[in-house]
């Protein structure tokens, strides 16, 4: 049986790896406590994708569940619009395009195709201000990349000391958890 990495770490990943392990603490207690503004906008924004209810036209497919054999990873894609061949990460507000969000596009593309999709191409949507941001297919060059931050990961030591990046844990949902850093988020 395979081990398949979740498509969502990757971006946490690049972030912080040890926010991967404080999600995992306290994902299962009052998400309140850790969720700031960003991440609440973000659910209420992905409910109609979660639920289903975003489209009913044929031609779309929204929330579909995922899987790359080949990378060993697996998740789910905010929607696929098979007439046009785009695949559409959507996201509340769109500031900047991380290399991690665009490893999770890239990702949800290759396990797309893996599973005998056609996708020509890649966009994200910011649903704030209604625009679409497209994205360059990978390629093999992308792949390889994406590959080799995949190794990264799973060769990962959490023993191994943590980088604290004092901008990034400033606006970190984990920051006022976290036993790395003494710095309060931007979200209190």
């Amino acid at each position: 049986m395979y081990d398949y990495i979740p498509i969502s770490t990757l971006n946490d990943f690049i972030f912080c790896p040890y926010s991967i392990y404080l999600h995992n603490v306290y994902m299962g207690g009052d998400e309140e406590m850790a969720h700031a503004v960003p991440q609440t906008r973000g659910k209420a924004a992905h409910t109609s994708i979660d639920e289903k209810k975003y489209s009913t036209r044929k031609d779309e497919i929204v929330g579909l569940s995922v899987y790359c054999n080949e990378l060993g990873i697996a998740g789910k894609i905010d929607i696929y619009k098979g007439n046009e061949k785009l695949l559409v990460e959507r996201k509340y507000q769109l500031n900047n395009i991380y290399q991690g969000q665009i490893y999770q596009l890239w990702a949800q593309y290759f396990c797309m195709i893996e599973m005998g999709y056609e996708v020509e191409r890649l966009a994200f949507y910011a649903i704030a201000s209604n625009k679409l941001f497209p994205v360059e297919l990978p390629g093999n060059a992308g792949k390889e990349e994406l590959a080799g931050f995949i190794g990264k990961f799973k060769s990962f030591n959490p023993e191994e000391e943590i980088m604290v990046n004092q901008n990034k844990c400033r606006h970190c949902i984990y920051c006022n958890l976290c036993d790395k850093t003494e710095i309060e988020n931007v979200y209190t």
